[in-house]
């Protein structure tokens, strides 16, 4: 399958260069190679505020390991994909439904991007029982983790709404940021994750 560019000139590249590491002390720390084109709500002109963040998420997946928008598909592109796999019935084109992990798995794979394999954590209490084996797949995300149970990962929130000009301003903003896994992940919720590989 193709996809059209999604994006606009200008858009950010690698806006976690720069960000100060997280913890104290000595720690592991697991980096993707290659770039990535960070998308948010609006950043191609579409308002997809409240639905969009998924696609987002998957829009700058696709775009990595090259950081280059060839492969990473618009919204409408995403929607009739995930209709056409019969995924999703009848109704999504055009309409403000939202996709998640899962969906973003399959568009991975349709629209020929990074492999995506998903990981179903059931309580996010168990997450920090999962980063070993996330540490050993890592691709498309990063974590640092660190001596006893101190373990950050790196999230690009795909929620900014506006015209960021650099990534110093998403950082500041807490658009682009470290985050402690006990403290950022609700022990109750259940959270699927994608590891990736190119």
């Amino acid at each position: 399958a193709t996809a059209a560019p999604a994006h606009r000139p200008g858009a950010l590249k690698d806006v976690h260069l720069g960000l100060a590491l997280p913890g104290r002390g000595r720690a592991r720390l697991a980096l993707l190679s290659g770039h990535y084109i960070y998308y948010h709500y609006g950043c191609d002109g579409v308002d997809d505020r409240g639905w969009g963040c998924g696609y987002r998420t998957l829009q700058t997946l696709c775009s990595w390991p090259e950081g280059r928008p060839a492969g990473v598909p618009e919204l409408a592109a995403v929607q009739a994909a995930l209709e056409d796999m019969d995924d999703k019935p009848p109704g999504l084109r055009g309409s403000r439904g939202s996709i998640g992990c899962v969906e973003a798995s399959l568009c991975l794979d349709h629209f020929g991007g990074p492999q995506g394999r998903p990981c179903h954590v059931p309580r996010g209490a168990a997450l920090q029982g999962e980063l070993e084996r996330l540490y050993s797949h890592l691709a498309g995300s990063e974590a640092l983790l660190g001596p006893g149970t101190e373990a950050y990962v790196l999230v690009l929130d795909p929620h900014c709404w506006g015209d960021p000009k650099n990534p110093s301003e998403l950082q500041a903003a807490g658009w682009v940021g470290w985050r402690e896994v006990s403290s950022a992940f609700d022990s109750n919720s259940f959270y699927n994750l994608n590891s990736l590989s190119s």
